[in-house]
């Protein structure tokens, strides 16, 4: 296959394409430098190049919500990272001499918002607030793809556990210090997927033809923090008694990045998944974690 990919020096980008690659697949990343092979889009000028002629697209460009503290510019940086990206996408791909057969068009479980014990499948309705209403704007992006005939998926995206980047990674120096502990009261709800499951969702939603819409992109088992941290401490063999206390937390971070990103609870169900008889190679914390951090 022909797969044009955004995204693709990022953690899923990056061994997405190696595994794509390795299946003998030809992979074109889209590209912000004009001095890197691909094709060139710039965001800020509105404009993309040609992007005919690919069997499928994969879009999972857009901004870090966790490497600096939310002002306002830092939130609208990461909206329009998402929404403004795949408007632009979706518009070139309509218009396309030659149209992909299916964009995959990453969402997150950001969608819900902090909805506590609730199980939350695709058929729950979004949440309020930032992220929610940046997930809808970000799915409601791709429309226009939608509208010329594209199938089109939007995976929504747990929290991606790898040893080589994103929140774990950054968990693993303090826990190997015995510095790592419960975040608030621990209760919150965290939907979680090993980065290979998450990998091999995306691959199926290319080839599989069946799948459109929106798919919870997380493992079968949810956990709660608490259980999560024990579940970190134990594949690490380091002690987890030092918690961090919600208010330390909202004063490092601010409320509002705190609350959304370390001490909302969602409980998200992959419901879709599960009904095309999907398997997860690692469906509960324990044994994903082992294999991650191997």
């Amino acid at each position: 296959m022909r797969i044009l990919v955004s995204g693709s020096t990022g953690l899923v980008g990056r061994r997405f394409l190696e595994r794509a690659r390795a299946r003998g697949d030809e992979v074109m990343p889209i590209v912000r430098s004009a001095n890197r092979e691909g094709v060139h889009w710039d965001q800020a000028n509105g404009t993309i190049g040609d992007v005919s002629g690919f069997d499928a697209v994969l879009h999972l460009a857009g901004e870090s919500v966790a490497s600096g503290r939310w002002n306002a510019a830092r939130k609208e940086r990461i909206r329009a990272s998402r929404v403004d990206g795949t408007t632009m996408l979706a518009k070139a791909l309509a218009s396309a001499d030659s149209k992909p057969s299916v964009l995959v068009s990453a969402s997150a479980i950001g969608f819900y918002g902090d909805r506590g014990d609730e199980a939350l499948t695709e058929a729950s309705e979004a949440g309020g607030g930032f992220f929610p209403e940046t997930c809808t704007a970000w799915e409601n992006a791709a429309d226009a793809a939608r509208d010329s005939g594209v199938r089109v998926v939007h995976p929504r995206i747990g929290i991606v556990l790898s040893r080589d980047g994103g929140a774990l990674q950054r968990m693993l120096l303090p826990f190997k210090l015995c510095v790592g502990g419960v975040l608030g009261n621990g209760r919150q709800w965290m939907s979680w997927i090993a980065l290979d499951d998450l990998v091999a969702v995306l691959e199926r939603a290319i080839t599989d033809a069946q799948m459109e819409g929106a798919y919870n992109t997380v493992a079968p088992e949810p956990v709660t923090n608490r259980e999560f941290t024990k579940a970190l401490g134990a594949a690490l063999g380091r002690p987890t008694v030092l918690p961090a206390p919600a208010f330390a937390l909202r004063l490092l971070l601010g409320r509002e990045m705190a609350d959304n990103l370390l001490l909302g609870s969602t409980r998200v169900v992959p419901e879709r998944l599960q009904e095309l008889g999907h398997e997860f190679a690692h469906s509960d914390i324990e044994s994903a974690l082992r294999a991650v951090l191997s």
